[in-house]
């Protein structure tokens, strides 16, 4: 059975629900996701673009009069004009179903809700617009917006360019090398290219390399035979197998060893894998795509990157600008991630004052978007009033200047707890690299995996 090219959504604070509506709808339709905070809504619509939502009308215990859900569905119709929104309640009655559909629903479930009913509902919605899409030819109309594949934010000409190429590129199976700093949004530009791919309704299969270790590759990318090692309890595929069919992502392509380069290049010439602890064979079916933020061209220079596996992973190469040139997106950008924590955090008359937007686009970003992403979220949090001010962020100093020396942080074991060194440490280095995990990580002798927790963790 084929299933409806559809990206569904459900949002409930019952994980029985979560997992039931899961189990039930993936049968049916190409892709299905699930959340338990309402909070997570906004983000979750711009990175994967869902084409409906199936919406709980109540979250806080022992609520019953549905006011959050008609408030989500408001957040999700100013966010998301062409997701279509079903409501779903176990409080239901004729007068709320009426109010929802005036409000903007398109049609409204009664928990328990009968399985055939759901899906006939969520199968008419899907093919309504799938016929609306192929009747207004919204791609092509899309090309100059503000939000382009309903993921990139940016009008700058930087990402215009960027728009282009996947445009042209995302409908071929040509391996595509993503490159560009961190933070500015190589997963999402891999996503984008999956999404408008021949490939969008089969897996997309995303690889941290930066955080398999040398002893784990063979088994994650390739997969193991039950007994291959002593924690092979069964048989397992890996992530090429997995992606079969769809995409396979592999991020911080750069980090590889030459040995696991020459593992992973052998695989890719041949279109093939073999499990650890087999001898058999397996044909696979990839779209490749690859990322990094390092530099590849002089590192096959230096003899650190195979020039060979290079040419295979680089058909087609899309460099993602960093922030500082762009700064024509830093408003959009700084008032979508506004939008987003105002929300979660219920300010919804915090305002950034001129000062601020000043601010903001002067500065160099050295952890580009997500850096941004981080300061706002942090500015909406700790600011007093209803406007958020310059120093209500905390804004790393120039690369390469006076000032940063000054300003990293000054460490005095005797005055410190162990919580608090480990703070200073970790601050210190993200200063010292302007913001690069990768290289802050390698200092601290730490993964980048082990960086962001302590990032999380102490709030930086």
């Amino acid at each position: 059975m084929s299933k409806v090219p559809c990206k569904i959504l459900i949002v409930d604070d019952e994980e029985d629900i979560l997992v039931a509506g899961r189990l039930l709808l993936k049968q049916y339709f190409a892709t299905v996701l699930t959340t338990s905070d309402p909070y997570h809504i906004p983000a979750m619509l711009q990175e994967h673009g869902f084409d409906v939502v199936l919406l709980d009308m109540n979250y806080s215990t022992g609520a019953t009069s549905s006011k959050e859900g008609f408030h989500w569905l408001k957040q999700i119709i100013n966010l998301s004009p062409k997701t279509t929104v079903i409501l779903m309640t176990a409080y239901g009655d004729i007068e709320l179903a009426v109010r929802a559909l005036k409000e903007g629903a398109s049609d409204f479930v009664l928990k328990p809700w009968q399985n055939e009913k759901l899906v006939a509902i969520l199968k008419n919605a899907c093919q309504n617009k799938i016929s609306e899409s192929r009747q207004s030819g919204e791609v092509t109309a899309k090309q100059n917006t503000t939000f382009h594949y309903d993921e990139f934010i940016g009008v700058s000409p930087a990402m215009q360019r960027v728009y282009q190429t996947i445009d042209k590129v995302a409908g071929t199976d040509a391996n595509v090398l993503i490159l560009g700093e961190n933070g500015t949004g190589k997963e999402v530009a891999a996503r984008a290219l999956h999404r408008k791919s021949k490939r969008a309704d089969k897996a997309f299969e995303k690889v941290d390399l930066g955080a398999v270790s040398e002893t784990l590759f063979e088994s994650e990318l390739f997969g193991h035979a039950k007994g291959a090692f002593t924690d092979a309890k069964e048989d397992r595929a890996g992530r090429f197998e997995a992606a079969t069919g769809g995409t396979l992502f592999l991020d911080e392509i750069g980090n590889l060893s030459l040995a696991l380069q020459a593992k992973l290049l052998t695989a890719l010439q041949s279109r093939q894998i073999i499990r650890l602890g087999t001898n058999k064979p397996r044909p696979i079916d990839i779209r490749l795509i690859c990322a990094t933020n390092m530099p590849l061209y002089n590192m096959v220079r230096e003899g650190t990157f195979r020039q060979d596996l290079l040419y295979r992973v680089n058909t087609v190469e899309i460099l993602l600008p960093p922030l500082r040139e762009r700064r024509e997106d830093i408003e959009l950008l700084a008032n979508h991630f506004l939008q987003i924590y105002t929300q979660k955090y219920d300010r919804p008359a915090l305002k950034m004052s001129e000062s601020t937007l000043r601010r903001l686009k002067e500065y160099h970003w050295p952890g580009n978007i997500r850096e941004l992403d981080h300061a706002m979220e942090r500015a909406v949090i700790l600011c007093d009033g209803t406007e958020l001010h310059p120093d209500d962020f905390y804004l790393a100093p120039n690369e390469s200047s006076q000032m940063q020396q000054e300003m990293q942080p000054k460490i005095n074991a005797d005055e410190h707890t162990l919580e608090s060194l480990e703070k200073l440490m970790v601050q210190k280095a993200l200063v010292k690299h302007a913001g690069n995990i990768t290289h802050a990580a390698k200092e601290l002798g730490i993964t980048r995996t082990a960086l962001y927790r302590r990032i999380e963790k102490h709030g930086l």
